[in-house]
């Protein structure tokens, strides 16, 4: 399926992937902003995370969208591998949920962009991720992407510390909304596509 084929299968599911770390260890790093959203999607949805099968990840299906042609089947996804064997797990969900690689969304941290703005996209590098790096080598770029600003580290810390630490104090007073407004970026790009989402949600 190309990327212009994103709505020729109106009834194909849509696999929303937040990219994170297992373990109470990595819950509240920057790197898990993945999960944060993930866990709030499922709120949401009105779901709790169960083991999918043999995928090694935790998913809940439901829907999202107001009812009528607009209603979206989705699964939502967190990989319980750890971030670098993030392409396993998804590829496993894609093929078992029969999803369109471009009805793939991935939710993760990203350190180009200031903290708490977004960026939404479809396609492109990984810009040194590892989940998407390992997602890339799996299926191809051809997914779509919310990427959440946290900014480059301060001073001489190396990156693989600063996305490994909890957010600052002074981040965690905004990050519960830039959490919430990033779950709502989610859902408009699967209820109403990439251009509009992007316009109201690209800052």
């Amino acid at each position: 399926m190309g990327v212009t084929d994103v709505t020729t299968e109106p009834g194909a599911p849509w696999l929303i992937v937040g990219l994170g770390n297992p373990g109470p260890e990595y819950a509240k790093n920057r790197h898990n902003v993945g999960f944060m959203v993930a866990d709030l999607l499922a709120g949401r949805i009105g779901g709790k995370f169960k083991r999918a099968g043999k995928a090694q990840a935790q998913v809940i299906e439901g829907r999202i969208g107001p009812p009528g042609p607009l209603n979206r089947r989705v699964i939502l996804a967190k990989p319980m591998s750890y971030m670098n064997l993030s392409g396993g797990p998804v590829t496993g969900l894609r093929d078992f949920y029969k999803v369109p690689t471009a009805n793939i969304v991935a939710v993760h941290d990203e350190l180009d962009i200031d903290y708490g703005v977004l960026r939404l996209k479809l396609g492109g590098g990984d810009n040194g991720h590892n989940g998407l790096k390992s997602m890339t080598k799996a299926m191809g770029p051809e997914y779509h992407r919310v990427r959440f600003g946290i900014g480059r580290p301060p001073g001489r810390m190396q990156v693989a510390d600063f996305v490994l630490k909890d957010f600052s104090s002074t981040e965690r007073k905004e990050l519960d909304y830039l959490v919430d407004r990033a779950a709502d970026a989610v859902e408009a790009l699967v209820i109403e596509g990439l251009e509009r989402a992007q316009s109201t949600y690209n800052s």
